[in-house]
């Protein structure tokens, strides 16, 4: 050995001596802190000293020793890469420094892992040689599992705030806690509306036998750990279930499980409500920390709020749902009810109770009325032909006690059964399941029966009910306002009947023709009238009025009217005094029947050699049409005033002939103030080229039949407001042979 090199030697021990009594100092400066320290020394990395911390960290017990390579130490660190970096610091010398690294720290079972802030440093000598490695670092594995744990919980809580499904949220709740505490198994237990009993929400580890027989348990004390914390409203930890008396019950269900300590909490809403439980369980006994308890308490309020929302969201829903299922029965009744009123006939608005009925509220349905003593099925409705045939064909019995309808009928209150109906009937080919049989009632008595058949498993509920019985009651308005309109139609046209004449006379050298339209729905007796009579001494006379008003005084006034122009017209041979007598029969009238005026058109006519003579007045009416050969139309004018108003009128005749093929058209203001859908009237104008429009030579058929047709075009299907009459009097040819 050189001297040289003797020196170098002797400096290096010298230098590796000072140095490693600067690590040990170190160590024992690091003591018993927190902070990890370790030193070694040489190409093999041999451990050679170390605080306590750091032998916490990787394990202790057996690893508690220096004077072994690190490598040989912890086996563990050569496959991750940690070797390597120490063999890059020794060679180098260069400093290395690691953030939030992760470490598997020992192997199998024994295995953890955790998170660490170090740095590798190179040991010196006096020299300046680097003789080893040290590593100073501090274990960030908790703080690595807060941050990890708020993540979770912040990803959670954006769960929430989307709505996910409650399930969702909860079995990713206990998938993170068992993914940061391995040991742990989570379960999540919901409570029901009464707070009595919990059931299952998430345990996604816990073994589906395990699950199932908690689910429903009730809550009390003695129930285990979750039904106790559900019934005290507090935690409750059970650290070796085998022998606590909480789980007496249980205790065996728990074994099979593989369970032996379980730690409660109550899940609880703002409002002090009991949301459920959340639960930790671990396979081998054990006491909580307080870290274990933060943890809970964290993830219970988690739980709760995403509870309380998803209890929230399912009010709200439901509220949306009842709004809805308000809605949509109150569309359906007024749907119902526009149908209904649109049927003026009392057998039409019953089967259309039946069509309404039939699905909406069930598969089948039919109705009975009473007549003359017996149960008569007017209308059924079913999904197919076959089934409509057969419950059209069963006839419900007369005995009360043998048919719900007769039953019905006889009580007048609905009938609901989960059965088949009583008494013989196509239930069983039908599949019938239930029914509902309503009352149809007009003025507190029953006229009718709603009968409602269930096909399947779904009974009618109270919501059914109620349904078919607004459903029955504004049927039964409907029938009694169409037999009501029925018998008021029938009464107004036999009085119109009455007051019209029903064939107009044949009337020498003319032809006669005349049409009558009612306004609206022919409810009431109009006011418009026609009439043409014989007066006994060859010639006729011709009256088409108007009387103000409509009903029963009108059809009195218009009866006054044709029947005092038809008595005097045989004594006075000028029209003028026809008509005074007719206006002082009205101004006779007693006060209370003197409800208005009329006005009118009235006139002797006579065939003569060169066609019609004609001697007409008009009181305040329409002014006539004549309508020549050659399709020129022109009013006659006349003047006269109002009859029975109280002033005596001041009137005209005008006298004119018709020659042959000529026509004189009386009509009422009702056609021509009829308007379209808008304001447009029919007016003056329109009638005359609608007459002058007829064929070449018309007949007075003619004449009524395009007029009429013109009218019709023009409202266009719409419902006029007057009533509407037309007279037509057209002058024949002269007979032949006559001078």
């Amino acid at each position: 050995m050189t001297a040289e090199r003797e020196r170098r030697l002797t400096s290096e021990v010298r230098g590796s001596g000072a140095v490693r009594d600067t690590d040990e100092d170190l160590s024992l400066l690091f003591g018993t802190s927190t902070a990890l320290f370790a030193s070694m020394a040489g190409p093999a990395h041999v451990l050679e000293a170390a605080n306590p911390a750091f032998f916490a960290a990787i394990g202790g017990g057996g690893r508690e020793r220096t004077g072994v390579p690190l490598g040989e130490l912890m086996p563990e660190l050569t496959t991750q890469g940690f070797i390597r970096l120490l063999d890059q610091v020794y060679r180098s010398g260069e400093r290395h420094v690691g953030r939030d690294v992760r470490v598997v720290l020992g192997v199998g079972e024994d295995a953890r892992e955790a998170y660490f802030d170090f740095t590798y440093e190179a040991r010196r000598d006096t020299g300046g040689n680097v003789i080893g490695v040290r590593m100073i670092g501090v274990e960030t594995t908790q703080v690595k599992h807060a941050r990890r744990l708020a993540a979770e919980q912040r990803a959670l809580l954006e769960q929430i705030a989307r709505q996910a499904p409650l399930p969702d949220v909860l079995d990713g709740m206990c998938r993170t806690i068992e993914e940061l505490c391995p040991e742990v198994l989570v379960s999540v237990l919901l409570a029901d509306a009464d707070g009595r009993h919990l059931r299952h929400g998430a345990a996604p580890s816990l073994p589906d036998f395990y699950n199932q027989a908690i689910d429903g348990i009730a809550t009390g004390e003695g129930v285990g750990s979750c039904g106790t914390a559900a019934h005290r409203r507090q935690n409750v930890i059970v650290s070796d279930i085998t022998g606590d008396p909480l789980w007496d019950d249980f205790r065996d269900l728990a074994g099979q499980a593989g369970l032996a300590a379980c730690w409660s909490t109550p899940i609880l809403a703002r409002d002090g409500r009991l949301l459920g439980t959340f639960a930790m369980y671990h396979r081998t006994p054990r006491a909580p920390q307080d870290t274990d308890l933060a943890l809970a308490r964290v993830f219970a309020d988690t739980a709760a709020l995403a509870i309380e929302r998803h209890q929230a969201e399912q009010a709200r829903r439901a509220a949306d749902a009842r709004e809805k299922a308000a809605r949509d029965d109150l569309a359906f009744l007024l749907a119902a009810s526009t149908s209904l009123a649109g049927r003026l006939d009392e057998t039409q608005t019953l089967k259309r109770l039946a069509t309404l009925a039939s699905p909406a509220l069930a598969p089948l349905a039919a109705v009975d009325v009473m007549e003359a003593g017996r149960v008569q099925r007017v209308a059924t409705a079913a999904p197919t032909e076959d089934a409509r045939e057969a419950v059209a064909a069963h006839t419900p019995a007369h005995d009360a006690e043998d048919d719900p309808v007769a039953r019905v009928l006889a009580s007048g209150v609905t009938e609901v059964a989960r059965r088949t109906p009583t008494g013989p009937g196509p239930w069983r080919d039908l599949g019938v399941t239930g029914y509902i049989c309503v009352p149809l009632v007009d003025r507190g008595r029953p006229f009718g029966a709603l009968t409602l058949l269930s096909t399947g498993e779904t009974p009618f509920d109270g919501h059914r009910v109620a349904l078919a019985e607004e459903l029955a009651r504004r049927a039964a308005s409907a029938a009694r306002n169409a037999r009501q309109y029925t018998q008021r139609a029938a009464l107004a046209r036999d009085l119109q009947t009455g007051l019209l004449l029903p064939d107009l006379p044949d009337v020498p050298g003319a032809q006669l023709a005349a049409f009558y339209h009612p306004a609206g729905e022919g409810l009431e007796i109009g006011g418009d009238f026609y009439d043409v009579f014989a007066r006994g001494d060859g010639s006729w006379g011709f009256i088409l009025g108007d009387v103000c008003g409509r009903g029963a005084v009108a059809a009195t006034t218009t009866a006054l009217v044709r029947h005092t122009a038809r008595a005097v017209a045989p004594l006075f041979d000028d029209p003028v005094d026809v008509v005074k007598a007719v206006d002082k029969a009205l101004n006779d009238r007693h006060v209370h029947q003197n409800n208005g005026f009329v006005t009118l058109v009235y006139g002797h006519l006579a065939p003569a050699p060169d066609g019609l003579t004609m001697s007409l007045v008009r009181a305040g009416h329409t002014l006539p049409l004549l309508l020549d050969t050659d399709h020129r139309v022109d009013t006659v004018e006349t003047s006269g005033g109002l009859l029975g108003i109280g002033i005596p009128p001041r009137l005209t005749a005008r006298r004119l002939t018709l020659r042959p093929g000529e026509s004189l058209l009386l009509y009422t203001d009702g056609i021509t103030e009829c308007r379209t859908t808008g304001t447009e009237q029919y007016g003056d104008t329109r009638l005359a080229e609608a007459l002058a429009s007829a064929p070449r030579r018309p007949t007075a058929t003619d004449i009524v039949r395009t007029v009429a047709e013109d009218v019709r075009g023009f409202v266009d299907g719409g419902n006029v407001e007057d009533d509407q009459a037309a007279l037509v009097i057209t002058a024949g040819e002269p007979a032949p042979g006559r001078d």
